[in-house]
């Protein structure tokens, strides 16, 4: 199984309901988040299409990984995010609660976790999750 990117036309794998050229395309493209909650969306459309530089290079440098490897056999079916705490365009933090669920050969996964965000040089940035 291989990554798809969707045409811009496509619904964004994140669930907004927006087309992924309006959503999560132009901040994988260098766009900054308006939110902590729409970096965390443009998080998961990111391993939707495979995209591990975007993951990196959105991820606070003092707690990103050197290397980052997507298992290309997962396939990342819907995103839920379930609350949302702080992070607005005025904050310096916040915190997402969310549940994305996949398919993988064994049949389906779950990754939940209660996620945190900063931002770095004005631009919102994955700090890190305690899975729930």
């Amino acid at each position: 199984m291989a990554f798809e990117t969707p045409g811009a036309l496509d619904p964004c794998p994140c669930g907004r309901g927006v087309a992924f050229g309006a959503c999560c395309d132009p901040l994988h493209r260098g766009e900054p988040a308006p939110t902590a909650e729409r970096l965390m969306r443009s998080r998961y459309a990111a391993f939707v299409v495979g995209d591990a530089p975007y993951l990196l290079r959105s991820w606070d440098p003092a707690t990103r990984p050197a290397t980052m490897e997507l298992d290309p056999t997962l396939t990342w079916k819907r995103l839920i995010v379930e609350r949302a705490v702080a992070g607005g365009p005025f904050d310096e933090r916040g915190e997402v609660t969310f549940t994305a669920v996949a398919r993988s050969a064994e049949g389906r996964l779950e990754q939940r976790e209660r996620s945190r965000f900063a931002r770095s040089a004005g631009s919102w940035v994955y700090v890190d999750g305690d899975p729930l």
